[in-house]
């Protein structure tokens, strides 16, 4: 066992942290404010590699680890996760799923964009009747022949907006249940695809989040991924990759509170002393370093998992739910160690406070991950 970052790995966090500090940091408020998508910001983070970090540099990515995601999309969320949620999808759910799955021709075509940040990527899975249970599509997509017609909806869309390519999950044979199910990519702008208002959220307000309307859109037969009805396991194992990244975003939020938290400490004083020496707050940093820990622990773990090659379900699931958690308990005792300040925004601590709660519900809920935790527990 080896818990030491290698000089790649600390030159990848130290750059994706100064990336955070000197960029994502000036006008992070204003941007969450206003509901401000970052887009100068997202075309910065792909000419670093951050926009495809695990792409083989063949298809225009980095050519990095899960590990070198994980420590990149840490860093990030501790200033602003609308930023990094942007990153996730993007890696996790789009250039993924194609590169892993795609033909050569939808990896040139698309793939090679993503990769740059040229293109940005949305993953659309969620509908009105199927968030959680996602075998209930109701987003239909009819075999014409050499086509396919899609119609539908998907709403709660990173990126919804802003996006250049969708992958969109829709039922072709409802008749086979799980096993009818396939995955899309359709561009913008293709006709009879339209995008509603943007979601006005509690947190991550600086991420685009729309729903998305399907009438008669006609996607061509070279733009199904996958042989036909494998479009649900697709979904799955995307996901599961996608738990390591929303994993990583809960760390960074929380390592962001915490390390806010203790800064104030040391400079906030009551009763003749800073207020970290009194046990009250001192205890309070104890338990949110030592839960911040063991969620790095999970999210590595889970990131090492997908590194060797091993069955990470069970491990990124394991991660999402410990660190979503960890992420929502401690962001509320930043911003009780703050005191009143800590419910003004100049402080931060209350946005990350709102962005963490979302790490609990998107990318399969709390609640889903204990099912997929449990199942896999059982099989065993």
């Amino acid at each position: 066992m080896n818990f030491s970052l290698s000089e790649e790995h600390i030159m990848i966090r130290d750059a994706a942290r100064d990336f955070a500090r000197t960029e994502l940091l000036p006008g992070v408020i204003e941007r969450d404010e206003k509901q401000q998508f970052p887009q100068e910001l997202v075309k910065k983070m792909g000419d670093l590699g951050f926009m495809g970090i695990m792409v083989d540099p063949k298809y225009g990515g980095s050519g990095m680890d899960a590990i070198s995601y994980v420590l990149i999309m840490e860093e990030l969320s501790k200033i602003d996760a609308s930023a990094s949620v942007i990153v996730s999808v993007n890696n996790s759910l789009v250039c993924y799923g194609i590169e892993a799955y795609g033909t050569e021709e939808q990896k040139q075509k698309y793939l090679t964009k993503l990769a740059t940040g040229e293109f940005v990527g949305a993953f659309c899975l969620s509908e009105p009747e199927a968030g959680s249970d996602a075998t209930s599509q109701r987003t239909t997509a009819i075999d014409k022949g050499d086509h396919y017609l899609i119609n539908g909806t998907k709403n709660w869309i990173t990126n919804g907006g802003r996006a250049d390519v969708y992958i969109v999950i829709a039922q072709t044979d409802r008749d086979k249940g799980s096993h009818g199910i396939n995955a899309f990519i359709i561009e913008k702008g293709t006709k009879g695809f339209d995008i509603g208002p943007k979601e006005d959220k509690l947190g991550i307000r600086g991420s685009d989040t729309h729903t998305l309307q399907f009438n008669d859109v006609k996607v061509p037969k070279e733009n199904r991924i996958g042989v036909n009805g494998s479009g649900f396991r697709f979904a799955m194992k995307t996901l599961s990759g996608g738990r390591i990244g929303i994993a990583a975003q809960a760390l960074g939020i929380a390592s962001g509170a915490f390390e806010l938290a203790l800064k104030y400490s040391k400079e906030r004083k009551a009763f003749g002393t800073e207020i970290c020496n009194h046990q009250a707050i001192a205890f309070k940093l104890a338990d949110m370093a030592t839960d911040i820990d063991a969620a790095r622990h999970l999210v590595m773990k889970a990131a090492w998992d997908k590194d060797q090659g091993n069955n990470y379900d069970y491990s990124s699931a394991m991660a999402k739910l410990y660190a979503s958690k960890v992420a929502m308990e401690h962001t509320v005792e930043a911003v009780q160690i703050h005191g009143g300040n800590g419910f003004v925004k100049e402080y931060h601590v209350e946005r990350l406070m709102r962005d963490a709660k979302i790490t609990q519900i998107y990318e399969g809920t709390s609640e889903i991950q204990k099912i997929v935790i449990s199942r896999s527990l059982i099989k065993q």
